[in-house]
């Protein structure tokens, strides 16, 4: 079994029977008292985050997760279809697995789906996508001054802000954590 000096950042652990993810860790060795560390970690389920201290050397359950890259083919429902691109297996997950970067996926996109004894858990958007703008008002001659922004929807119905330069047609790179404009790309 290991314990806590095996902790890393981006480890899963089972903790009070939950399938957590560690984000954040401190080991503290107080003047008084024994070290522990303090970790900040999340739900792999539910996205909850949480806080715990774990006395330095306590055993802990870590748990290996499979992580792979595979292809989104279509939306069932509420549930989006991915195939693995080694053995052409389909699964399906819930798209609330992505959270709010599921308005930046399109179909054909490779996303990181992490699994548990072959039950998805989690899955992870890329970090940046290239879309094409559908539509954008045409950015006003002469108003370069500040770093005024438009809005601009893109092929998946998302909605960013992007410079006045941008126009419709053109496609960008979007951060899918953030929801924000990154820089204008060429056609891929």
């Amino acid at each position: 079994m290991a314990n806590t000096s095996d902790l890393s950042r981006g480890a899963f652990i089972r903790h009070n029977n939950q399938l957590c993810i560690v984000q954040e860790y401190q080991h503290t060795m107080p003047g008084k008292g024994g070290a522990f560390y303090q970790v900040k970690m999340k739900n792999a389920l539910t996205g909850k985050s949480m806080d715990h201290r774990f006395r330095s050397g306590e055993n802990i359950e870590l748990v290996r997760v499979e992580e792979k890259e595979m292809q989104y083919l279509y939306r069932e429902g509420d549930n989006l279809v991915m195939m693995d691109n080694q053995t052409f297996e389909q699964i399906s997950i819930p798209q609330s697995m992505i959270g709010d970067a599921i308005k930046f996926v399109k179909e054909e996109m490779i996303l990181k789906v992490y699994l548990d004894d072959d039950n998805p858990i989690m899955a992870k958007a890329p970090d940046k996508v290239i879309l094409q703008i559908t539509y954008s008002e045409p950015g006003i001659k002469g108003d370069t001054a500040t770093n005024a922004t438009k809005p601009a929807t893109l092929e998946t119905g998302a909605e960013v802000n992007v410079p006045l330069f941008v126009k419709e047609g053109e496609f960008i790179k979007v951060n899918t954590e953030t929801g924000d404009y990154v820089e204008r790309v060429k056609q891929p």
